[in-house]
């Protein structure tokens, strides 16, 4: 009997949607979309949180955090931070084969974790499918938010991919141990609101110093 309160087919659904949000928070150049495509990701994760909530109420309280942080504060922050000025700084790889890398990164690390879930976690509960799905989102979320790390000069971008790397962490973890009482403890603990806040407000004297948010001019920062 599987452990979780829905079948697969509305958990893939589920999952597809987390999965476009990602992409789209990660590709799409108008920081403003890019944001309500987080915003969008936030609230379905509030959603998977308070499904889970049947197995541990815990979760209930979770969800209600994450709600205020991921889906409401940091969509503001980033608004904020960004200002009149929406457009994203020249990123280092082109939109096209940007695209292309995000879906084979989407394809690969979805297949391959969905795959191999007993690798990641042995026992019975890698064999539920369900399971298997949640977990395969869980690495495909982080792995675009890396991704976008990595390869974003905007710093609101670079923000906005911290952000689905916590994502990520936090549909993994939901994944692994629904049932514990200490699963929503440490999701809450972990929510990355204050650092998104502090990184924002770095941002924005880089660009009142640079006037740019381009991560590349804090090379002119020397001694």
């Amino acid at each position: 009997m599987s452990p979780y309160p829905f079948p697969a087919g509305l958990l893939e659904s589920l999952s597809m949607v987390i999965i476009i949000t990602s992409v789209a928070a990660v590709e799409l150049r108008r920081l403003r979309s890019s944001a309500v495509a987080y915003s969008l990701q936030a609230l379905l994760i509030v959603a998977l949180l308070v499904s889970f909530g049947t197995l541990n109420h815990a979760l209930y309280w979770w969800a209600g955090t994450a709600f205020v942080t991921k889906a409401l504060l940091t969509p503001y922050l980033l608004l904020r931070a960004m200002g009149k000025d929406e457009r994203e700084e020249r990123p280092l790889i082109g939109f096209a084969p940007s695209v292309v890398v995000a879906g084979v990164l989407m394809v690969a690390f979805y297949r391959l974790t969905h795959t191999h879930a007993t690798l990641l976690a042995p026992g019975e509960l890698a064999q539920q499918e369900v399971f298997r799905i949640n977990l395969a989102v869980a690495s495909t979320v982080f792995a675009l938010g890396l991704y976008c790390v990595l390869t974003r000069r905007d710093a609101v971008k670079t923000v906005i991919g911290l952000c689905l790397l916590e994502n990520g962490v936090h549909l993994g973890l939901v994944s692994l141990a629904p049932g514990m009482p200490e699963t929503a403890l440490f999701g809450v603990a972990t929510e990355v609101v204050v650092t998104v806040w502090l990184l924002l407000y770095v941002i924005a004297g880089v660009r009142q110093k640079f006037g740019t948010r381009d991560t590349f001019a804090l090379r002119e920062l020397q001694w």
